[in-house]
């Protein structure tokens, strides 16, 4: 029995070979540098160093500028300016009866004029030498400082004081015009028998 035929060797599949992928080359360039770090502050900032060193500079440029100022001191008079303590206040006849304050702040007197004297009260209260506040409404000088009390002319009258508020010296000059001196006060003091308020230069005749 005869063999059946081979059929012809077909021909064989070809496969085809995927073509190789090119790889990029790496170069230095591609490769992203290392990030740099951020530019370091000046040198000395911040340092503690640098810190003392400016301290010690300005205490010393502070003792010289101080020692400069106490240098200059020297150039200028010492002199202390206190109000005058004798002047003028005008003639007789500017003053009412009653009690004038505006001589209170300038040269810290009062000055009282009554039917019979015109005086000047030394704006200092007798106990600790505050300077008391004519009250108007209620007639009488008051002291802020511990509540004495004066009338009118000057006498206490309540509070702490011991004793009337000084008078200054008076006298006309050439022109008529009221010269005070309040170097020169008149004192009442009942306790110890003293009592100048009668004495000339005390008081004018209204």
């Amino acid at each position: 029995m005869a063999e059946p035929e081979k059929p012809a060797d077909s021909p064989a599949k070809v496969v085809p070979v995927a073509a190789p992928v090119a790889v990029p080359a790496v170069t230095a360039a591609a490769v992203p540098a290392a990030p740099k770090p951020a530019a370091k502050a000046k040198k000395d900032s911040g340092k503690p160093v640098d810190i003392r060193r400016r301290l010690i500079w300005a205490c010393i440029w502070g003792y010289l500028g101080v020692n400069f100022l106490m240098f200059l001191r020297f150039f200028f008079p010492r002199a202390l300016f206190e109000p005058k303590t004798v002047f003028s206040i005008g003639f007789p006849s500017d003053f009412g009866l009653g009690v004038e304050t505006k001589f209170q702040r300038d040269f810290r007197i009062w000055v009282v004029r009554n039917p019979e004297r015109l005086f000047v009260i030394f704006a200092r209260c007798t106990h600790l030498g505050c300077t008391p506040d004519w009250k108007q409404n209620d007639q009488k000088f008051k002291c802020p400082c511990h509540g004495s009390g004066y009338d009118s002319e000057g006498v206490n009258f309540e509070g702490p004081a011991p004793r009337p508020m000084d008078r200054a010296h008076l006298e006309l000059d050439a022109t008529g015009q009221i010269i005070v001196d309040t170097n020169r006060l008149f004192v009442r003091d009942l306790k110890v028998g003293r009592d100048e308020f009668n004495n000339d230069g005390s008081f004018l005749n209204a």
